[in-house]
């Protein structure tokens, strides 16, 4: 499990092949100087519920993997990412289509993520 953390006060955790994605989907609407939302389901452990943060040029971010592999990129995945993120809603992990020829990588990919969507989230003392 990989880790987002969102301005040094709150940290969530998602399968490394999860936070590789949104890393890049992400990354492409900072870069753009757009904000906009996301929203995940929780896991049970941290109540079932929903948990949603505003994403901002100015809010630092930093994405933390505990695996050393680059996951291969799904062109399709991103693309599906994109199109949420760019809805009203905002970015929703939204399930990984296939696809024959993925974007390359140097790495070997990861095995397949967990069950979608999910996330573990932890509020950090600062």
């Amino acid at each position: 499990m990989g880790t987002l953390s969102y301005d040094s006060s709150y940290k969530a955790e998602f399968d490394d092949r999860v936070l590789a994605h949104l890393q890049i989907v992400i990354g492409a609407k900072l870069r753009r100087g757009e904000s906009f939302h996301f929203s995940w389901r929780n896991e049970q452990v941290t109540g079932q519920g929903r948990t949603t943060i505003w994403l901002h040029p100015t809010v630092p971010l930093i994405y933390s993997y505990l695996g050393s592999r680059t996951p291969t990129i799904n062109r399709l995945w991103i693309e599906a990412l994109m199109t949420s993120a760019n809805s009203v809603a905002g970015l929703q992990i939204v399930p990984e289509p296939s696809e024959s020829t993925p974007l390359a990588t140097d790495d070997e990919a990861l095995p397949a993520p967990v069950s979608l969507p999910g996330a573990k989230a932890a509020k950090t003392s600062a």
